[in-house]
């Protein structure tokens, strides 16, 4: 049941585990206070007030903390909350943890917390999945728009929605079952007013693409020969020295990935092992270019070298004609020790920075050409198929009134479409989708 969780106090740290200035282990639940009140040096705790005091275990101070509480339903989780700041550090924080534990309360499972929040009411799904998008977010754009998510954007717009298939929906069933008292509406009505609901639906969709783009970032994958450039064109990129550079070929034998905030948008750059077909090289190698084939077929953006100097080859040709279906960049490497050119690439010198930060440019072009629209609001693949879903049975809808089929069955479609319009804030949920959402977050969100 949805509310099974209900029941019991949990505890959970809050902050990520490792030395720092403070850590927090969070207690929600009906025992809260109790427990707070069996192990702290201040007793019978006000709301809404900070404490500092001692956390005690037989009779001997534990730690130096402060300690705030919050009574339900005034509170994150809208239930007792219990909030203790210690000092950060791994033996410390888990003590603490391991004492609210011994007195009563439970380990908190992933993502428990926004879960009680939501099915206490204090937010809705969209908003829950919010949270879990803001702690996700690597860039400062995909987290301003996930932080309008939070503040009920996208619940506002589809609420919106909600209440106009609902208004539609008791126009209709009115006249069904008042009859003598309650006209039908007229067809053109509904047309009208279907048509107009698929566009906002629509315009929800619109947003898709963009928000996939900012959730899931741009993979660039850099591909080539072994000795074009690619673990230096990837220290260049990220300004430091990550991956191995020698002029020993095969060197790159693992991926390497890396990400950098590109125009806002988290760009996962990875480093390859060269491709090449020679029979001497070693099995650690022949694993490495097995990686790297499967690496550009998931690309999105591909970075593809050859060394200037030796000429584009038959070799660089047959890994091109394998990339090329995808945007790419072809760049010829080390024209520091050439006069040669190449009209289709960006000719450059990681020794000299000859065309580095034009590269750079070209990259950014790229990036921000999977990014087709600018974004009021994010959507996740699940609110996007509730969306279409609900979207789907309007169309059905619309059809059927177009053919001025009777209202009764016209109805049907429309109440589909309420059902998957009202899964986007939860208020229609199952046990499975609300568990596999909450999984995703960590222990103690």
């Amino acid at each position: 049941m949805l509310n099974e969780l209900i029941t019991d106090t949990i505890s959970a740290i809050a902050t990520p585990v490792g030395n720092g200035g403070i850590s927090v282990i969070r207690i929600s639940g009906d025992n809260a206070f109790n427990i707070i009140n069996k192990i702290f040096s201040h007793k019978n705790l006000i709301p809404n007030k900070i404490y500092h005091g001692q956390i005690i275990e037989n009779n001997e101070n534990i730690d130096d903390v402060i300690v705030l509480p919050f009574k339900a339903p005034n509170s994150y989780t809208g239930e007792d909350i219990i909030e203790i700041q210690c000092h950060g550090g791994i033996y410390i924080t888990n003590k603490i943890l391991d004492i609210t534990l011994k007195q009563g309360s439970r380990l908190a499972k992933k993502g428990e917390f926004t879960k009680r929040a939501f099915l206490n009411h204090k937010i809705d799904l969209a908003q829950a999945e919010a949270v879990l998008d803001l702690i996700q977010a690597q860039t400062e754009k995909f987290a301003v728009i996930s932080a309008k998510n939070l503040f009920g954007k996208l619940s506002i717009e589809t609420n919106k929605i909600k209440k106009e298939i609902t208004d539609l929906l008791s126009r209709i069933i009115a006249s069904i079952d008042f009859p003598d008292d309650v006209s039908e509406p007229d067809y053109q009505f509904l047309e009208n007013t279907i048509e107009k609901i698929i566009n906002d639906i629509n315009y929800i969709l619109s947003f898709s693409k963009t928000s996939n783009v900012y959730r899931q970032g741009i993979k660039i994958v850099l591909a080539g020969k072994p000795n074009a450039g690619k673990s230096s064109l990837f220290n260049a990129l990220l300004n430091q020295e990550r991956a191995i550079v020698t002029d020993i070929a095969g060197t790159t034998r693992d991926v390497i990935n890396e990400t950098i905030d590109i125009d806002g948008i988290a760009c996962t750059i990875t480093d390859t092992a060269g491709i090449r077909d020679d029979n001497n090289i070693n099995k650690a190698e022949a694993i490495g270019i097995d990686f790297s084939k499967k690496y550009l077929q998931e690309a999105d953006i591909i970075l593809f070298l050859y060394d200037i100097n030796q000429g584009f080859t038959q070799e660089d040709n047959e890994i091109f004609n394998t990339i090329k279906e995808k945007p790419f960049i072809k760049i010829a490497t080390k024209s520091d020790l050439t006069n040669k050119t190449d009209e289709d690439a960006i000719c450059i010198s990681l020794i000299t920075g000859k065309n580095l930060d034009l590269l750079k440019q070209e990259i950014k072009k790229l990036v921000i050409n999977q990014n087709l629209t600018e974004i009021e609001f994010i959507t996740n693949k699940r609110q996007q198929e509730c969306l279409t879903e609900a979207k789907n049975a309007l169309i059905n809808a619309l059809i059927a009134t177009q053919n001025f089929e009777i209202q009764d069955l016209i109805s049907i479609d429309i109440k589909s479409a309420l059902m998957f319009i009202s899964e986007v804030s939860g208020e229609v949920i199952t046990d499975e989708i609300l568990n596999n959402i909450f999984d995703n977050f960590c222990i103690g969100k």
